[in-house]
């Protein structure tokens, strides 16, 4: 027999929600219930937004006769939408199974309850209304926001230490699903960016590139090939990726989960969310205490990535990213400027962000390869000059101001 679990109105009103989210809840029903093998009923569905290529949902579980939570998350990727089909289903189907199947205290994502390939579905853990870490860049606590970036290291360490070696078992997983792309949906990109940058630098800027730095470049692309330092990755892990809970930062969204050189999401602690535009600058010492935090989760797991080891590393990542979104930004700028890019309140022009990366990654390559680190400071002016930026700066995230 059901057992009722919540009050309410047993039916989704679609005139409250919309067809698609009612929709989605109703699928969700029919997938649930084939799972345990008995009718689950849901209501009172909140839309949470989504995407364009997937509308989420958190639902009530309002009659059930299992032991169930009291709310869950529905996410149903749309049909003949660009990025929903098969592919991305699988990453993230793929990425939270291997999350249920962590203790406890590794668990970094939200926990998989039913899965339908069919219908493109999947129903997660509801991790509840806790704060992202966007929220708290753009909050007025300074000290809150420097503890959920702090926490934020600290889970992405975790995160790369609890999945080192299980590279296996997510192939299996993400292919039996449905994948059969590139085992990491950016290397595509990246290579491309060696390639096209050059000519874009020349075309756009002015900027000759010599062939020492492209050469440097094309050597940091080791880190898209097999390395002994690999993890999974969400790849995307912007800060309204990242909840801040009282069991530390989680993470969500795994579209393009894969498993990658981890130096590859390390760089983004010191080159805040480098693959975002809606980025603003870190106060002074916060990325070295970030990659401090983070390290010290990895180190069991790789003892040798000590800084000599490590920082190298985390420049070749840094170089890579500042060449992709450059190619981004230059390929189409007239597009790329209005991509959405706001999610923080206030968001500094793109091709700002861009001059910051230029800047840092000069200042990170004086020390080993002036060369390398001329052509940045060039491009950087070029890119002032170009988009009128004058002397302006990257302004700090909010919270810090």
């Amino acid at each position: 027999m059901s057992v009722e679990i919540t009050m309410g109105p047993p039916d989704v009103d679609d005139d409250a929600v919309g067809p698609e989210v009612a929709a989605t809840v109703k699928a969700a029903e029919g997938v649930l219930s084939r799972r345990f093998g008995a009718p689950v009923r849901l209501a009172e569905p909140e839309d949470l937004g989504g995407s364009a290529r997937s509308v989420v949902a958190r639902v009530k579980v309002a009659a059930t006769p299992f032991s169930l939570p009291r709310t869950l998350v529905v996410k149903h990727y749309r049909d003949g939408v660009v990025g929903g089909g098969a592919e991305t289903f699988a990453r993230e189907t793929a990425s939270c199974q291997l999350f249920t199947a962590f203790a406890l205290q590794e668990r970094v994502g939200p926990e998989l309850v039913a899965h339908d390939a069919g219908e493109r579905l999947l129903v997660m853990e509801d991790l509840g209304r806790a704060p992202t870490l966007a929220d708290k860049l753009i909050g007025d606590d300074a000290r809150s926001a420097e503890r959920s970036l702090l926490g934020w290291a600290r889970s992405l360490g975790r995160l790369h230490a609890s999945t080192a070696g299980r590279e296996p078992d997510f192939d299996a997983l993400s292919r039996r699903l449905g994948r059969d792309g590139e085992p990491d949906p950016t290397i595509r990109r990246a290579r491309a960016a060696l390639v096209e940058l050059p000519g874009l630098l020349a075309e756009r800027l002015d900027v000759a590139t010599p062939e020492p730095v492209a050469e440097r470049a094309r050597r940091a692309a080791k880190l898209l090939r097999g390395t002994r330092y690999r993890a999974f990755s969400p790849s995307d892990v912007c800060p309204d990726n990242n909840l801040v809970t009282s069991r530390g930062v989680r993470f969500l969204d795994f579209e393009w989960g894969c498993f990658r050189d981890i130096a590859l999401d390390a760089a983004h602690l010191r080159v805040p969310f480098p693959s975002r535009w809606c980025v603003f600058a870190l106060p002074p010492g916060m990325a070295e205490a970030m990659v401090a935090a983070w390290q010290a989760e990895v180190r069991p797991v790789w003892p040798d990535l000590t800084d000599e080891v490590l920082l190298p590393r985390l420049l070749d990542a840094q170089m890579l990213w500042v060449w992709v979104s450059t190619c981004w930004l230059l390929a189409d700028e007239a597009s790329r400027q209005r991509l959405p890019g706001a999610e923080m309140a206030d968001a500094p022009r793109q091709p700002l962000a861009l001059v910051d990366r230029w800047e840092s990654l000069a200042a990170q390559l004086a020390p080993v390869c002036a060369g390398s680190a001329e052509h940045a400071r060039t491009v950087a002016a070029r890119l002032r000059h170009r988009f009128d930026l004058g002397d302006e700066r990257l302004p700090l995230f909010p919270a810090f101001r």
